[in-house]
């Protein structure tokens, strides 16, 4: 309401002024013309300048006074953001978590964003220290929600997420996200330079070491070609790259973090065949020794996975190695079939 008010404020005003103007020239002029006023030709014309000066700063004052509701419309939608309450809340004293020892235990989670909509039910994984867990299945069936639930994006709404033993919810934030490292489909990149992109999030770094995260990644090569070097400009997001060397960056900055756990939500899907291999090597290289939750379309690329979960609608239907999910003959080896060709 307030732009379409503003919007004729300009048209209105003007029509107004020139009004104002011509009924006063008018009527000035009769009245000097006709000899009934004491006042000459020129100071009327001065008075008509004088007059048509003052009129731009009242339309201006005009426009200055629709800006201010527009103004606040905005920022109480600002506001609102700011003054979010965030659902994810600490202990007053939360349990410390300096390392990682044992395992991971999803147990009987449930999860959903809407109540009486359950994204998750009752999910049951046990994922030992060292070993790596995928997840497959079609579009929707809450892969990602349930990696989002390890590093407390998103709290469980049932059961419980335990590392060593202990609920997360119970744990420091800022410890529990130390140990998780994230390779997402899409990268994060910055606008700033290859080496401040991979050493971000880690304090202290050296070139040394920043370049030994490339090479494992597969990206020093190509990061020596450009004109800088490390000290290149990326673009912002990376836009200056293409998106298998983006996510290369992606997989130094998360070895140079060197977490003992990893999260991998579907790294290789968008690439193309060159570059999945390149990043799929470098991915390998990163999970050696690393507690691994997998996300994957394309099952090439977690068939060495030392157990596979089948997720459809929330739930898991199938699990096992990818040997043991064939010799069944359910959903996965018709997924499999599928990209056989």
């Amino acid at each position: 309401r307030m732009s379409v008010r503003q919007a004729s404020a300009h048209p209105v005003s003007e029509f107004m002024g020139t009004s104002i103007i011509v009924i006063v020239l008018w009527a000035g002029g009769f009245i000097i013309l006709g000899g009934k006023s004491t006042m000459d030709a020129s100071l009327f014309i001065y008075y008509l300048v004088m007059l048509y000066n003052i009129i731009n700063p009242l339309k201006d004052l005009s426009k200055a006074y629709y800006n201010i509701p527009i103004g606040l419309g905005c920022w109480e939608r600002v506001d609102k953001i700011l003054s979010a309450t965030n659902p994810i809340t600490e202990l007053p004293q939360p349990h410390r978590l300096d390392t990682f020892d044992h395992q991971i235990e999803f147990r009987h989670v449930d999860f959903s964003y809407t109540e009486g909509r359950p994204v998750l039910k009752d999910i049951n994984i046990t994922l030992p220290k060292g070993h790596t867990v995928a997840l497959v299945g079609q579009s929707g069936s809450g892969k990602s929600t349930l990696v989002d639930l390890l590093p407390r994006f998103h709290d469980v709404c049932g059961g419980e997420i335990l590392v060593d033993g202990t609920d997360i919810r119970h744990c420091s934030l800022s410890d529990l996200r130390h140990l998780i490292g994230n390779v997402n489909q899409e990268a994060i990149l910055f606008n700033d330079t290859f080496f401040n992109n991979i050493a971000f999030g880690v304090e202290g770094a050296t070139r040394q070491q920043v370049e030994e995260a490339a090479r494992i990644a597969n990206a020093h090569d190509f990061i020596m070609e450009t004109p800088d070097g490390y000290d290149t400009i990326v673009g912002d997001r990376g836009c200056l790259l293409s998106g298998g060397q983006r996510q290369r960056i992606s997989i130094a900055r998360a070895i140079l973090k060197n977490p003992p756990i990893l999260i991998l939500d579907e790294a290789t899907s968008a690439l193309d065949t060159e570059s999945e291999r390149l990043v799929q090597e470098a991915l390998e290289r990163l999970m050696q020794s690393r507690t691994t939750i997998a996300i994957a379309h394309r099952l090439s690329t977690i068939r060495n996975a030392d157990e596979i979960c089948v997720m459809l609608e929330g739930s898991i239907i199938e699990r096992g190695t990818h040997a043991d999910l064939l010799a069944q003959g359910g959903y996965y080896k018709k997924l499999n079939d599928m990209q056989a060709l």
